[in-house]
């Protein structure tokens, strides 16, 4: 890891000159301690209480889940409240690409999940086995059935690897392969496969799925924090990075697609248009990539897998899914994407990761679709217009070295929407690379208690 006097020295070379150091930070940590940072500040509405005697019920504790139930917790005072979720320990994903490129310890990912929990709402740990939307119940892994009124689905998503021929979730940190998506632990593994890699060079391949997917720039930050390692153990002119992107361009937004091919042109990171991982072989270190012309092998030494994604299946069985278009295969479910309202069922609500919109799926997109979601609820149980609107926000803290990142914010509509006149959200800096190393978390963990 690089010395703290290393990383102020390049910040300040990639730093607006406009700010000092000092006032950014305090303009930062100011920012942070309301829960502005980094995920940006929510529309400010004043949501509606219901009195209502209302049974919720919530699938899934993530960040989704957990912030649900917060803010619920607040506007149904005389609401029963239930979560079901498995899982004890919470893990702060966004952390993951700085635990796989050595930057943080695993550990600092996980916390617990009881730590965010209101105290009014009740907890059943066992995963969803299944939905019925029709008779409004939630069955547990345990068999135990949870009836509701309103039914809130945050139950995240599934990380499909076996939909890799030849790949598994054991194989993260074994024969080159890094997945930094399988939790802390796999980041960690990711890391140790990194530092091999590092020290020998040989061919280092990165991608992403053709799938919708979670956070959809770590596989172009890992590519750039693997450049950067290299770099800087001065093993660089050993290894050819190469960045397989799903369709034929590096990113969904244009602008910061031509900026993300400047920088890999900068760095001499090659990317190939429209090859997407169909298999890999780990004992040969050979991946096939499926393309337009048909499947095209290539051996690597280091491979950084992200694997396919989708609902969960009891979701994808539930019937809640979009019956066509564009989410259907991967069983996304069926919402407005100005409400998170069912639109074929008006008492269920999905936000986060599971919710089949044309954007979202970071912790900034849950932190602005989670209070419209709620306050939405509480109109509907009240005979309103869901008048709440989520306009697709989505924030990428693009991190292109340890030490500098461009803080990417932008909507359903790839308009770009930075939060703070000081940063260039096309510019690499410090201060990007600060809200990315220092505030997101504090700011996520005030997202999961409802307050920002």
């Amino acid at each position: 890891m690089r010395d703290a006097e290393t990383i102020r020295d390049r910040g300040a070379a990639a730093g607006p000159s406009s700010l000092s150091r000092r006032g950014a930070l305090k303009a930062l940590a100011g920012a942070a301690a309301i829960g502005a940072l980094p995920l940006a500040v929510s529309p400010a509405r004043a949501a509606r209480v219901s009195n209502r005697n209302v049974r919720v019920v919530i699938a899934g504790a993530g960040a989704a889940g957990l912030t649900a139930a917060a803010r619920l917790s607040a506007l149904l005072p005389n609401g029963t409240i239930t979560i079901l979720d498995a899982r004890e320990a919470h893990w702060f994903q966004p952390g993951f690409t700085l635990v796989g490129a050595g930057v943080w310890a695993p550990g600092r990912t996980v916390d617990r999940n009881a730590r965010f929990l209101p105290e009014r709402v009740s907890w059943i740990k066992a995963d969803v086995a299944e939905i019925d939307p029709e008779a409004r119940r939630v069955v547990a892994t345990t068999g135990e059935a949870v009836a509701y009124d309103v039914l809130v689905v945050a139950t995240g998503l599934e990380l499909a690897y076996d939909a890799i021929d030849g790949m598994s979730r054991d194989l993260i940190g074994r024969d080159g392969i890094a997945s930094i998506y399988a939790g802390p632990e796999a980041a960690g593994a990711s890391w140790q496969a990194m530092q091999a890699f590092v020290e020998t060079g040989g061919e280092g391949h990165f991608g992403r799925p053709a799938t919708e997917m979670k956070c959809a720039g770590a596989p172009l930050k890992y590519a750039l924090l693997t450049d950067d390692r290299l770099r800087g153990a001065g093993t660089r002119g050993r290894a050819n990075l190469t960045y397989f992107a799903h369709n034929q361009g590096l990113f969904a937004v244009p602008p910061v697609a031509a900026k993300v091919e400047h920088i890999f042109a900068g760095r001499d990171v090659s990317w190939r248009p429209s090859h997407v991982l169909a298999a890999i072989e780990p004992g040969r270190k050979r991946a096939t990539y499926r393309t337009p012309d048909g499947l095209v092998e290539a051996d690597y030494d280091f491979i950084h897998v992200v694997p396919p994604m989708r609902a969960p299946r009891p979701v994808r069985e539930s019937g809640l899914s979009w019956q066509e278009g564009a989410f259907a295969a991967d069983g996304w479910v069926e919402v407005h994407k100005h409400t998170m309202q069912h639109t074929r069922y008006p008492n269920v609500f999905a936000i986060g990761d599971v919710a089949g919109v044309p954007k979202g799926k970071t912790a900034a997109s849950v932190k602005w679709q989670t209070p419209v979601a709620c306050e939405n609820i509480v109109s509907w149980l009240e005979e309103r217009e869901l008048a709440a609107s989520y306009n697709g926000y989505t924030s990428c803290p693009l991190v292109t070295r340890v030490g500098t990142a461009m803080l990417v914010e932008f909507d359903y509509d790839n308009n770009l929407t930075p939060s703070f006149p000081f940063i260039d959200p096309l510019e690499e800096s410090w201060v990007a690379w600060v809200i990315e190393e220092k505030a997101l978390m504090p700011t996520y963990h005030a997202m999961l208690r409802g307050l920002a």
